[in-house]
């Protein structure tokens, strides 16, 4: 059988891009944000497969996907019932790399230091490889499961967007400062970790892949080459969307692009949308969205946190449903939006807030150039 080129635009078929020339598509909100909310302790998140495990656990939150199914399912439940299109799986640190920083000892405090020697030993771990999988896999499909049932329940489709995350290394930056060419992993190791999330993520049943909160430029050019190498060795695609974390002066926040910059370098990924999320506030995200919404010819998403980080508030962000449905409400207005939700301090509240507020808000006219 000939091999068939696959281009990243067979994305414009699926249907949710139909939705997003229609009406502005609702993402969920803040998984992490959400949890807090039930009260677990160290012991509901270790359940008996780590309850022997080193160190805490607590706040590595894609284990609950493992340990406490019927908590996550809920959440999911909930962000549906809010009005969410887009259901982002609990997948945020499920890679091997992220994962080491909870079950293998840190070199650092035996005097040693992490590097691509170390790393290696880390993206060829089994086990490591095994519980990445496993939480990738049944993430998807506990989103799976409620997209499908509520879809089913109320003829509207839901769709199930594998979240690929940033890492807890760095590409872009050398931590040694006397060291400025140092980097603790490889471009290929990042991959690879990459590569076997993604695969995981599409085995589950994802319907789109999410490389998000990106902070980092290169490490998401890495998974964008790791996807791209799943598509082209298994023989499918998926829609991909990109959103990036930026800084108060509107750049990566370590590799420090411009938002034009950044889309400059992945648009030949052609990706469904390119946006913004996590970071900052809405308000503080408007000029930089702005400025990335003329730039861009796919749909734009933006999924800000609520407000900023405040320890006195309930969800710990200064933001209420009802300011977050204001400041989208005016990112609609504006004609800025296809894609639209909340990311730290949105709890499913926050979320029906903002799916009432953009209810017949015309979506961006996407322009293709």
């Amino acid at each position: 059988m000939p091999h068939i080129e696959r281009d990243m635009t067979d994305a414009v078929q699926h249907p949710l891009s139909k939705i997003l020339e229609d009406r502005i598509a609702i993402i969920d909100g803040a998984m992490g944000t959400t949890i807090r909310t039930y009260g677990m302790a160290e012991a509901d998140i270790r359940g008996e497969r780590f309850a022997n495990a080193d160190k805490d656990l607590l706040n590595n939150g894609d284990l609950f996907s493992l340990t406490q199914p019927k908590m996550i399912m809920d959440i999911h439940r909930r962000f549906l019932e809010a009005g969410a299109d887009i259901l982002e799986t609990n997948t945020f640190g499920a890679t091997s790399i992220t994962q080491s920083e909870f079950f293998v000892d840190d070199p650092r405090e035996h005097g040693g230091r992490k590097d691509p020697e170390f790393y290696q030993k880390i993206v060829e771990d089994a086990s490591l490889n095994q519980l990445a999988w496993d939480i990738n896999y049944t993430s998807a499909q506990q989103c799976r499961q409620w997209a499908d049932r509520v879809s089913n329940e109320t003829g509207r489709q839901r769709f199930v967007a594998g979240a690929i995350g940033p890492l807890t290394v760095s590409l872009s930056n050398s931590p040694d400062a006397d060291d400025a060419g140092f980097r603790v992993v490889t471009f290929d190791q990042v991959k690879d970790a990459y590569i076997h999330q993604i695969r995981a993520l599409i085995a589950g049943g994802s319907d789109l892949l999410l490389v998000e909160t990106i902070f980092d430029s290169l490490n998401a050019k890495a998974a964008l080459v790791a996807i791209r190498e799943v598509f082209d060795a298994d023989k499918v695609t998926l829609p991909i969307m990109i959103s990036a974390a930026v800084g108060r002066g509107g750049e990566t926040l370590i590799s420090a692009q411009t938002t034009e910059a950044f889309w400059n370098a992945v648009k030949h990924v052609k990706p469904l949308s390119i946006g913004l999320n996590c970071s900052l506030g809405p308000d503080l995200m408007y000029p930089f969205l702005s400025e990335l919404s003329e730039k861009a010819d796919v749909a734009i998403s933006a999924y800000p946190n609520a407000g900023l980080p405040n320890p006195l508030s309930e969800t710990g962000f200064d933001l209420g449903p009802p300011d977050m449905a204001r400041y989208l409400g005016g990112f609609a207005k504006d004609g800025l939006i296809n894609i639209a939700g909340g990311c730290c301090g949105n709890t499913p509240e926050h979320i029906a807030a903002i799916a009432k507020a953009l209810e017949g808000k015309a979506p961006r006219k996407i322009v293709t150039k």
